[in-house]
C-alpha cells in the first residue's frame, strides 16, 4: 500500500494490534499514560495513539487539529516503552511518535502552543522571550562564577534559569556544590536552550541547530566534564549530542551529590521529616537513575523516606515531559498527573515530596495548590533538604 505519510519507523507501525498493557504500570494496579489518565480516552493511549498514527499514514485519517492535538498531548514518559510486551517493538514506541510530531512540524500542522515555543526558542534562545544577558541572574548571591577552566560545568537550562521554582532549585543546587568545594562555573548569560523538549516535539532541525551550537560551544571553552540541573538536558547530553560530535562526561547533580556525602564533602546534621520521592522520567525510565537521589536522602538523618505507590520504573509522570510543561496541552483538571501524582504522595503520610528536576518542582507545585494542600504537602528539591538538614 502507498503511504499518504511516511515516517521511519512506518514498516512497524502495524504490529500494535492495541492491546492496552502500554497504559499500565508493571502490576497492572492503575493507568500510567499520563495522557490517558487526563482525557479517559483510548486514542490518548499508546495504543490508541498508534492506531491513529497507522490510520493517518494510510490516509484513512487526515491532518488535522485533533489529531495534533492527540499527538501532542504524549508526555514522552516512557511507560508504553517499559510496559509494551513485545521486546522488539516496543524500543521504537516514543520514536515513532516522534517522528509523527516531526512529520507535523514538516506539515506545518502543530498545535499553537507548540508553535509559540519553538518561535521563543528559535528567536530568544529561551522559551520564556526573556533577554539573553539576564539568563545568569539567579546565581546573585550563590557564590558560583562564570566558568573559566573549571573541573565541571554547572548546565542550568531554562526552567531552571527563569522560573521562580526552578531558580529556588538551582541557587541551592549552586550552593551546595559550592560548599562541597566542588570546582564548578556556569555559562550564565552564554548559556542556551539544550534542545531536549524541541527534539521531543518533533523539531528536528532546530534541535540540531541548538545541539551543534552548544557541542561549538563547550569544546572552545575546554569543557569536558557537565553536571546537569535537570534530567532533560541530562538526556538530550547523554544521549543525543554523541552522533553530533559530543565526547562529554555527563552527570546529573543528585549522582554528584551522593558522591560528595560518600566522601563526607557533604555532612548533613538532621532533619526530622517524613519525605516521599517522585522519579522524574527523564532521570528514571530515560536513563535508569533511581539509586542516587535515594541514597542521599536515605543518609540525612531523621529524614524517613517513604514511596508512593507508583514509585521508581512505574512513577507516574507529573506531566510536563513532553513539552507539556510550557504547552499546557493536557490542563489542570482534577485527573491532571501533577494533581493525580499529589494525591499519590499524601496517601504516603509523608509532607515532602522530594523532586530532582526543576520542571517536576513546578507542576507539582501548582497541583499541591490546585488540591488545597499547601498546609500539608511542600515540594523540595533534593539539595534543598539537603541545605534544610544543614541549617
Amino acid at each position: 500500500m502507498e503511504l499518504v505519510h511516511n515516517i521511519q519507523h512506518a514498516d512497524i507501525v502495524h504490529r500494535c494490534f492495541r492491546c492496552g498493557y502500554c497504559k499500565f504500570p508493571s502490576d497492572y494496579s492503575d493507568f500510567n499514560c499520563p495522557s490517558y489518565k487526563a482525557f479517559g480516552w483510548d486514542t490518548y493511549s499508546p495504543g490508541g495513539r498508534m492506531w491513529l498514527i497507522r490510520g493517518w499514514m494510510e490516509g484513512e485519517i487526515k491532518t488535522n487539529s485533533h489529531f495534533a492535538e492527540i499527538m501532542y498531548a504524549c508526555t514522552a514518559c516512557d511507560n508504553c516503552k517499559n510496559q509494551c510486551v513485545f521486546p522488539r517493538f516496543r524500543d521504537f514506541l516514543p520514536e515513532i511518535f516522534e517522528e509523527t510530531r516531526a512529520e507535523l512540524v514538516n506539515e506545518g500542522f502543530v498545535p499553537p502552543p507548540v508553535r509559540d515555543y519553538f518561535k521563543a526558542v528559535t528567536i530568544n534562545g529561551n522559551p520564556y522571550k526573556l533577554p539573553q544577558e539576564r539568563r545568569g541572574d539567579w546565581a546573585a548571591g550563590t557564590g558560583i562564577q562564570k566558568f573559566s577552566g573549571h573541573e565541571y560545568l554547572l548546565y542550568i537550562g531554562s526552567v531552571g534559569a527563569w522560573d521562580e521554582i526552578g531558580q529556588k532549585m538551582t541557587r541551592s543546587v549552586a550552593r551546595v556544590l559550592i560548599k562541597a568545594g566542588v570546582s564548578v562555573g556556569i555559562l550564565a548569560d552564554e548559556e542556551t536552550c539544550d534542545g531536549n523538549d524541541v527534539k521531543a516535539m518533533g523539531e528536528t532541525g532546530l534541535f540540531k541547530q541548538l545541539a551543534t551550537d552548544n557541542i561549538i560551544k563547550f569544546k572552545e571553552k575546554g569543557i569536558v566534564k557537565i553536571i546537569t540541573l535537570d534530567p532533560h538536558a541530562y538526556n538530550a547530553f547523554k544521549k543525543d549530542y554523541p552522533p553530533l560530535g559530543a565526547d562529554f562526561q555527563v552527570f546529573h547533580h543528585t549522582q554528584i551529590m551522593a558522591e560528595l556525602l560518600k566522601e563526607k564533602r557533604i555532612t548533613p546534621s538532621t532533619y526530622p521529616v517524613t519525605v516521599t520521592y517522585h522519579d522524574p522520567c527523564y532521570l528514571g525510565r530515560h536513563n535508569a537513575i533511581y539509586g542516587p537521589p535515594r541514597d542521599i536522602l536515605k543518609a540525612i538523618p531523621g529524614l524517613a523516606l517513604v514511596e508512593m505507590r507508583q514509585s521508581g520504573v512505574n512513577g507516574f509522570c507529573c506531566g510536563g515531559g513532553g513539552g507539556n510543561f510550557f504547552t499546557d496541552i493536557l490542563g489542570s483538571g482534577e485527573d491532571s498527573p501533577g494533581r493525580v501524582r499529589v494525591r499519590q504522595a499524601l496517601q504516603t503520610g509523608a509532607s515532602v515530596i522530594a523532586v530532582a528536576c526543576p520542571n517536576c518542582a513546578k507542576m507539582l507545585c501548582d497541583a499541591v495548590k490546585a488540591e488545597g494542600l499547601e498546609e500539608i504537602l511542600r515540594v523540595q528539591g533534593i539539595a534543598e533538604i539537603i541545605e534544610q538538614a544543614s541549617l
